[in-house]
């Protein structure tokens, strides 16, 4: 998802945070490298943030088809970014869903849009990963929704313990994947 156009007051505001964070760590903010830093930065900001603007469960509902086809449905291995809310680092990684349709599909595109969305606001992948569970339910009413996440962290590699490569996965369900049988299998589908 990428912003096209900026709001100029908040663009403004978060390009003056900038200069003052520049300024605040020693940084001569009329150094070459730095002069445009500022705007360069506050653009990436509201880029990473753009999914506080657009609601998921529209998107999901715009492309919504009656349809009798009631086994699992699943998309894996949807790549995303997102910026945790604890340090504003970046996480990002794999998204993998399951649905099983009860008279309705979706549009297979508009579930990585969804995580567009929920990816590109402040984050823990703990909410993250209910969110997207929640607006496939609430707005497909399938008989049963299985949503995993494996992420890394920067906030874990780049400072604090900064163990490099390790992995959180987290998951969440709804309905019939409460059987366990169904979720091993998810899990074997997107280990497969």
């Amino acid at each position: 998802m990428i912003l096209t156009q900026y709001e100029p007051t908040t663009l403004e505001g978060l390009k003056k945070s900038v200069t003052d964070v520049l300024t605040a760590v020693g940084e001569d903010i009329n150094r070459e490298g730095l002069v445009n830093t500022p705007e360069r930065v506050a653009k990436c900001i509201m880029q990473f943030t753009s999914g506080y603007d657009v609601d998921p469960i529209a998107v999901l509902n715009s492309a919504k088809f009656k349809e009798d086809y009631s086994k699992p449905v699943i998309i894996k291995d949807i790549e995303f970014y997102s910026l945790c809310e604890h340090h504003m680092l970046p996480f990002f990684g794999k998204v993998h869903v399951a649905y099983i349709p009860d008279g309705s599909i979706v549009g297979l595109s508009k579930i990585p849009r969804v995580v567009d969305i929920l990816s590109h606001r402040l984050q823990v992948q703990e909410r993250f990963t209910r969110e997207l569970c929640q607006c496939i339910q609430q707005a497909l009413q399938p008989r049963g929704v299985m949503v995993v996440v494996e992420a890394q962290h920067m906030c874990m590699q780049m400072r604090g313990v900064e163990k490099q490569g390790a992995t959180t996965v987290t998951s969440d369900f709804s309905g019939e994947f409460s059987n366990t049988h169904l979720r091993e299998e998810f899990y074997k589908q997107i280990k497969g």
